[in-house]
């Protein structure tokens, strides 16, 4: 399985990269990696009080996702509102942070289950949570976004979330499509959104993306800017941390299936 690390070099024949550099890789699940330095990036934490964990979550792609959603595919700007879904896991956390810093008014997301929309409420700073293991989900969007009305919809669920939010967009209003998690593990092809005529009533902007596609051009802005509200202390984080490489499905299968809080990390 392909996937992020990030560990300490324990050999090495580059003196770019010394013995007991940190380093992320994209080589795999496995507990020791051997490759051309090339394969390597080095990491440089701020502090010993920052978990090199981090660079696998808030610090690392799924941050940068959401800091690429926000800024470059929906283009938050000051004083809109935002819903997310999937908003208790990696990037939901960190969208819904970079959001309200971004100058959001009001951040609105969904998660499954009372503790963990109890969690984005409290420790998150969201406005509102929807439990959409409740009651359908696009009921509860139009009862609880209806009257604010939405510009953005940062998409990580996809199906049912994506024709709640076409509800309760506002004119103008930008979807940056992320992920369909709820989809993954279809047996058999899903309906699409029965209210798509909205996208043109409401001339709506829907755009999907690939976080990769744009790690050059933005991730010298994310590093400093997001390291500096890390640094201030205006940001927080949840993992759900798995030991041992044996469990690395189990854990992805979890992830999958929502058993995590914040970025899932399978630790050896």
């Amino acid at each position: 399985m392909t996937g992020a690390a990030v560990g300490h070099v324990v050999e090495s024949r580059t003196p770019d990269l010394p013995e007991g550099t940190v380093v992320l890789h994209e080589m795999g699940w496995r507990d020791i990696s051997q490759g051309q330095a090339s394969a390597f990036r080095r990491v440089d934490p701020p502090s010993d009080d920052i978990p090199l964990s981090l660079y696998l979550g808030l610090l690392g792609m799924p941050g940068l996702t959401a800091y690429v959603g926000l800024t470059r595919i929906a283009d938050l700007h000051e004083g809109e509102t935002v819903f997310v879904s999937g908003a208790a896991g990696a990037v939901g956390t960190a969208v819904g942070q970079f959001a309200r810093l971004l100058g959001a008014r009001k951040v609105f997301g969904s998660a499954g289950g009372p503790e963990k929309c109890e969690l984005i409420l409290q420790k998150y700073g969201f406005d509102e949570a929807i439990d959409y293991k409740k009651e359908p989900i696009r009921d509860q969007v139009n009862r609880v976004i209806g009257d604010d009305g939405l510009n953005v919809y940062f998409d990580n669920v996809g199906g049912d979330h994506l024709e709640a939010a076409l509800d309760v967009l506002a004119p103008f209003g930008r979807v940056a499509m992320c992920g369909a998690i709820g989809q993954y593990n279809a047996t058999k092809p899903q309906p699409g959104p029965r209210n798509m005529a909205n996208i043109l009533q409401q001339k709506l902007r829907i755009q999907g993306f690939i976080v990769s596609d744009h790690a050059r051009e933005a991730h010298a802005e994310f590093q400093r800017v997001v390291g500096q509200w890390l640094a201030e202390d205006q940001l927080v984080y949840d993992e759900t941390i798995i030991e041992g490489i044996e469990n690395s499905a189990d854990a992805f299968l979890g992830m999958l299936r929502g058993e995590n809080t914040g970025k899932m990390v399978v630790k050896i």
